[in-house]
């Protein structure tokens, strides 16, 4: 990572969890990267959540694309951001995902910009998200969880605090 990146806290799993979460993020920077090497026993979507935020005041836009077709949509009031729609976490081999969270300590909503790349056995996945959290609270937790399943062992998660961006 560039210089201007300092690593807070990272998470490689030694066996199957229900979830990842980082806590006690300090207000020291401008943005937050996370960086997530994932697989998960459900295969299915991956659920980004701030705080103890479980209320209706996330959304999301998504555009996809496999190599045969491409899709887009959105998601409104729902309880989470969805970094990896529709439904695209491997079981079999790791995804790639980033997160880069704007502003993240300032007193305006909190706008999200994932990125999900991964291999599904040569059918390639490329998907590219922008999300929204409805709330002016400073973030100082992330909680990442799969919609079913667990993360797979060897699920590795990263975040930096991003200076002076």
């Amino acid at each position: 990572m560039p210089a201007t990146y300092e690593s807070i806290a990272t998470t490689t799993l030694g066996s199957a969890a229900s979830t990842i979460t980082f806590s006690s993020i300090p207000a020291t920077y401008t943005d937050l990267r996370l960086v997530l090497f994932v697989k998960t026993s459900g295969g299915d979507d991956l659920r980004l959540r701030f705080n103890t935020s479980t209320t209706t005041v996330y959304s999301y836009t998504y555009i996809y694309g496999n190599g045969t077709s491409a899709s887009s949509g959105y998601q409104t009031g729902t309880t989470y951001i969805n970094p990896c729609q529709p439904n695209q976490l491997p079981t079999t081999q790791f995804s790639l995902i980033t997160a880069d969270i704007f502003s993240y300590a300032g007193s305006t909503n909190k706008t999200v910009l994932c990125t999900n790349s991964n291999d599904l056995n040569g059918s390639g996945v490329a998907e590219r998200t922008v999300g929204l959290w409805r709330d002016t609270s400073a973030i100082n937790q992330i909680v990442l969880s799969p919609a079913t399943g667990q993360f797979s062992i060897g699920t590795s998660a990263t975040i930096y605090g991003i200076l002076k961006a």
